[in-house]
């Protein structure tokens, strides 16, 4: 789900400024002017020239937009890296790749989508050659972490370490274990996150306790599913957690797994289960059911169609939740066939 448009909250800088056509251009929100690049952003030409934006804060990022010039010059947009990331080592074009620009025609806007990464910055940056780099509009998109609407709940609770704090939206504070969530010592520890609705989910994001006890997060399975036999831990599994060190972020891809249950499980043996923070993203899965109706009364369904549906939403609505009725194509009056009177025969005197 695409969220405001991040970049218009940032700062942009550009490695060297032609003419007057500077970075700010390039997030004022206008994809493209009448004139020749209006509204755009373009570097002097030189080796590597390249362009950041500065979100001020750290995000998760899905998505990057970029619009192309209109008049010419589409050798100095195609072949640019994106790069996302928190540092600014090499004015922040070390920083990890999202993506490889191609494909743009005139006043093309091309969509990239970056999974999830995370960073203050990004950079579009043509490497290896020497070029302007123009663009006419960068847009960024983060993502809604949907874990914050849900509901948790975990086999036990060890102390005060609910299951709640594992989606409170605080990644690690100070003290031990601070906002992390902890179960008893037992066999097959679960937690178990409720997002009261079915959604595709395209990455779960988990961090792990800042103080020790890394084990107890390590090696566990994450498994999303709809069903809640054996408490939810024997849906699909997305994958094993592995590779944590104090503190640790780490990001798995489950790539559209659909479901309203997200599970983390220690399978198979007997310990704690920690887990500081458990971030989900994804979108609403909606289905779509089409349902042709007749009316055979005298009423004229075209007159009372508003009617219609308002008294089949309440009939259904004890039955099922969460869901909306529409017109997908009005009530129309039948056309009466004429009846068959059979052939005139003319009377006789």
């Amino acid at each position: 789900m695409l969220l405001e448009n991040l970049a218009l909250k940032g700062t942009a800088t550009q490695s060297s400024t032609h003419y007057t056509w500077a970075a700010q251009n390039a997030i004022d929100g206008l994809r493209y002017g009448a004139g020749s690049a209006a509204y755009c952003c373009i570097t002097g030409y030189e080796s590597n020239p390249w362009w950041r934006l500065d979100l001020l804060q750290n995000y998760e990022i899905s998505t990057v937009i970029i619009t192309a010039r209109s008049d010419c010059c589409l050798d100095q947009t195609n072949g640019a890296e994106i790069r996302i990331g928190n540092s600014l080592e090499n004015n922040g074009n070390n920083n990890p790749r999202c993506a490889v620009t191609s494909g743009f025609l005139a006043r093309r806007t091309i969509t990239y989508s970056c999974g999830v990464m995370e960073g203050r910055y990004v950079n579009v940056i043509l490497y290896g050659r020497t070029s302007h780099l123009s663009l006419c509009e960068v847009e960024v998109y983060g993502t809604e972490n949907v874990a914050l609407k849900g509901t948790a709940l975990q086999s036990s609770t060890y102390n005060t370490f609910g299951a709640k704090n594992g989606l409170d939206g605080v990644r690690y504070g100070a003290g031990e274990a601070a906002y992390c969530c902890i179960t008893g010592y037992q066999s097959n520890p679960w937690w178990r996150l409720d997002l009261l609705y079915n959604y595709e989910i395209s990455t779960v994001i988990i961090t792990a306790r800042s103080d020790c006890c890394l084990d107890q997060t390590n090696g566990a399975e994450i498994r999303i599913g709809n069903s809640l036999e054996n408490n939810g831990n024997n849906n699909p599994r997305c994958a094993v957690t592995s590779g944590f060190l104090a503190a640790h972020t780490i990001t798995y891809s489950c790539h559209g797994m659909e479901g309203r249950y997200v599970n983390v499980v220690i399978a198979g043996r007997a310990s704690y289960l920690s887990l500081c923070e458990v971030e989900v993203y994804g979108k609403r899965h909606i289905k779509k059911y089409f349902l042709t109706l007749k009316f055979s009364s005298s009423v004229d369904a075209v007159a009372v169609r508003d009617k219609i549906l308002h008294q089949l939403q309440s009939a259904l609505a004890s039955h099922i939740s969460d869901f909306n009725l529409s017109w997908t194509q009005l009530p129309k009056k039948e056309k009466q066939k004429q009846q068959d009177r059979g052939p005139c025969v003319k009377g006789m005197k």
